[in-house]
């Protein structure tokens, strides 16, 4: 087997490519430790202290990196041990640069983030361009803040989003997620919306807890928040290029360009070129398979008269097709969660067609007045799904038991189906009206509208009987979803250490469901279905500053999801699982220390959903019904950790901890076909039933990791020119596939790490580097198929590339 297809199974990596780094890393730390004066020793022997008090909170990779290091030679209690020298000819090196502050738009206003009583994290600048150099999608970002989890079995076109442990499985066209994607301030309420590609972006902010007292639609688990880089008036041309290519011939190029066409106008263009050649073999078509193109734009047009009024305009759209997701039949060891041995990720064994393409574009305007203690916003948006078709072998292998040849392993029965959008609109329209800062009084109120039409069409085939590809069934449905809110929101100095805060929300959410076309399906009951709701959700908040540097805060927050609709299928009718209510509690702490060269912020949550919609998915009807369990909840910490430690050394770190449990003693589900379960089981008029009382939300792991670490060495051909090596290393632990609890059906423990050699020159304007993601390729299922066989989805195999960009 080849060095690429090598795969990693069992215990934590350890190959030589992992050891090479950590010995490389050890001896930039060893090298940094030189360059700390006894003036800064306490500080950094401080920093240091509490760093590796935090790794070892992510003890999976804390333990990798112990392992084998070598070890700094021991220091003095006064001073840094140093070989003897003449101390006149020795360079005073300087201290520790302090942390950029931070800012986020959490409450809609440019506030620092230690001041914002709500548990937000930022991904930004160098750790946003290493990800984006691999050509990755929006999952990429899954385990990269604390408590946020990033799924698909659709790819790259139908992103699941969990934010602790909070989210929904459910792969319909019309599924509602409990994690909001506010794109520039619109959301993205379709799932297939969520997956618009990331690029010339100033910052992803990921705001965990209810939120919807100060903007748009309502998001009882958190939201995921994309802002692109914006036109400015600034006298001269701007932007910037990115070049990259890698294994697979994994291409992208990225760029952007700001022009000022005058004093009061300016444009900024952006866009995004990706491409990944065909690489899985499929051993029974001949053909490949996993490869995609991908191309985005957008252009923005800002108008600014004055400093009173500014106009931006936002067009974009994005294409892109390729194969659909990759269901693999038969990779897990019965009774484990391992993958077979011998498993080979660049093979499969399938016989039905596979396909993926998708269209999307929009546009929105942001008016903005200012007036001397008011301003007043209008927001509108327009988003459509032009075209989407993805067309994928479901059950993952070849043949059937009825019709051989057929495998790998056991195939019952043969199963080849498509999802697709023929038509859909989505309009926002959200007016607010905020006080200017500056008193110790401020306020803000609004008004929000949200209309949502889609039609979906879902086709079965049988390319073992007829291989043409003929249609065998066909649904076609359609659900409008109307929506609109008034919001308000106040916070007030109660003296110089302490702010309240509180905010109130009232919504009405209404949807009507219809079966426009039924071919060779029979329709278990009715042919639609209406919902509606009324609801008010409120948030109060506290920040309290213990010194300058320091804040307490604890916040109470409500949230709801209106009722969702699944469309029936020949083995259900149509499902309507009622609406969820959310409430959760959370306190900590956010602190800038060591005069601000290190940044750590705590939190401690806990949740609890009434009547949580969950989603009965698979079973051995491969159904898709709806459901709601009487309670479930969450609870647990996270931590965020920034610290510049030296001069060229920088590192950051994120642990998460969640602990979910559903709460229903009555509520029971269909198991899979094959698996080994682990729940109580019954038997209900003839069918097995198993409960799920007791067990963890899927897709929720109990532990998320993250950490990067980056050592920069300034060279002597020019004072602004740098040798950098950056590693960013993810872990997640076991998380259930479904709502039942099976030995197959659970992920691994994963960890991922990339590295990141390159040399940049003329103060930063220039970049090249060397990439790897997921060096240890270490494969583990992601998600399952569980109504056939023992099918599974992997994570991405690794990938080495080169990077060049310019910023101008």
């Amino acid at each position: 087997m080849s060095e690429s297809r090598r795969v990693k199974q069992h215990g934590e990596p350890s190959s030589p490519s992992l050891k090479l780094v950590k010995n490389v890393l050890a001896q930039a730390l060893s090298r940094a430790s030189f360059e700390m004066t006894s003036k800064h020793l306490s500080q950094a022997s401080s920093l240091g202290k509490i760093g590796g008090l935090l790794l070892g909170m992510t003890l999976p990779i804390g333990m990798t990196w112990a392992e084998d290091a070598p070890q700094p030679a021991p220091v003095a209690d006064s001073a840094v041990a140093a070989p003897a020298t003449d101390s006149s000819a020795t360079a005073t090196p300087e201290a520790a640069p302090r942390l950029e502050a931070v800012t986020v738009t959490a409450s809609r206003r440019t506030e620092n983030i230690k001041n914002v009583p709500v548990s937000v994290s930022l991904i930004r600048g160098e750790q946003l361009n290493v990800l984006n150099s691999s050509g990755q999608d929006i999952r990429v970002l899954a385990a990269k803040t604390p408590s946020l989890n990033i799924e698909s079995s659709n790819g790259r076109s139908f992103p699941r989003l969990y934010i602790r442990g909070y989210g929904n499985t459910d792969f319909n066209t019309y599924a509602s997620q409990p994690v909001s994607l506010v794109y520039d301030d619109i959301v993205q309420e379709n799932a297939v919306l969520k997956g618009y590609p990331m690029f010339d972006l100033a910052a992803v902010e990921v705001l965990r807890g209810p939120q919807g007292t100060l903007f748009g639609r309502n998001s009882p688990a958190g939201v995921v928040k994309f802002d692109s880089v914006k036109p400015t008036l600034d006298n001269k041309v701007s932007g910037y290029y990115s070049l990259s290519d890698g294994t697979y011939n994994t291409a992208n190029a990225e760029g952007a360009i700001n022009i000022p066409l005058n004093d009061v106008l300016a444009v900024r263009v952006s866009g995004l070129v990706q491409h990944r050649d065909d690489w899985v073999k499929d051993s029974v078509t001949g053909g490949k398979l996993e490869g995609y193109d991908e191309k985005a734009g957008r252009i923005q047009l800002l108008y600014k008269p004055s400093d009173d009024f500014s106009a931006l305009l936002n067009v974009h759209a994005r294409d892109m097709s390729g194969s659909a997701r990759l269901f693999r039949a038969n990779i897990i060891q019965p009774g484990t969660n391992k993958l077979i041995d011998g498993f080979d990720p660049a093979e499969i064994s399938t016989d039905a067609h596979n396909k993926q393409e998708l269209q999307t574009s929009g546009t929105n305007l942001h008016l903005t007045w200012n007036f001397d203690q008011f301003k007043i916003s209008s927001i509108t948006g327009y988003e459509t799904i032009n075209k989407y078709f993805t067309r994928g072998d479901i059950d993952g292998g070849y043949g059937a038991v009825f019709a051989p040849p057929s495998g790998p392993g056991l195939i019952p029965f043969p199963v080849e189906t498509s999802g697709s959008v023929n038509d859909h609109k989505q309009l926002t329209q959200e007016f607010r009206i905020e006080s200017k800062s500056g008193q110790p009084l401020n306020w803000q109120a609004g008004v929000y509208y949200f209309w949502d039409d889609i039609t979906g069409e879902s086709v079965g085939y049988n390319t073992l009987s007829n291989p043409s590809g003929q249609k065998t069934t066909d649904m076609i449905w359609e659900q409008d979803n109307k929506a609109w809110a008034a919001f308000g929101s106040a916070s007030y100095d109660l003296t110089d250490k302490l702010k309240v805060r509180g905010g109130i929300r009232y919504t009405h959410d209404e949807r009507n469901f219809d079966v426009k076309l039924a071919d060779q399906v029979p329709m278990l009951g009715a042919k639609s279905a209406d919902a509606d709701v009324n609801k008010v959700n409120w948030d109060v908040s506290g920040t309290y500053a213990i010194t300058p540097d320091v804040n307490l805060y604890a916040r109470v927050a409500t949230g709801f999801r209106a009722p969702s609709i699944a469309p029936p299928t020949e083995f259900v009718p149509i499902t309507v699982a009622q609406a969820e209510t959310v409430t959760s509690y959370e306190a900590g702490f956010k602190s800038d220390l060591f005069d601000k060269r290190a940044r750590l912020n705590f939190s401690v949550f806990r949740y609890d959903v009434k009547n949580q919609q969950l989603t009965v998915v698979g079973g051995q009807n491969n159904s898709n019904v709806l459901i709601n369990a009487d309670k479930s909840i969450g609870q647990g910490a996270e931590v965020d950790f920034q610290a510049n430690l030296t001069e060229h050394l920088k590192f950051t770190l994120g642990t998460s901890y969640n602990d979910t449990e559903i709460k229903d003693p009555n509520l029971y589900v269909a198991p899979c076909r094959t698996c080994t379960v682990t729940d109580p089981e019954i038997v209900s008029n003839g069918k097995t039933l198993v409960s799920i009382n007791g067990n963890p939300l899927p897709q929720a792991p109990k532990w998320i990791s993250n950490m990067t670490l980056r050592y920069g060495i300034p060279l002597n051909l020019n004072k602004d020119d740098e040798f950098f090596v950056y590693t960013d290393w993810s872990y997640r632990s076991s998380a259930n596939f479904f709502l039942y609890e099976s030995a197959e059906f659970k992920s691994q423990p994963i960890l991922e790490g990339g590295l990141r050699v390159g040399y940049n020159w003329d103060a930063g304007k220039y970049e090249a580097a060397v990439f790897a993601r997921n060096i240890t390729n270490t494969i583990r299922t992601t998600s399952g198929i569980d109504f056939n066989n023992l099918t599974g989805m992997i994570n991405e195999p690794r990938m080495v590339g080169v990077q060049f960009k310019q910023n101008f």
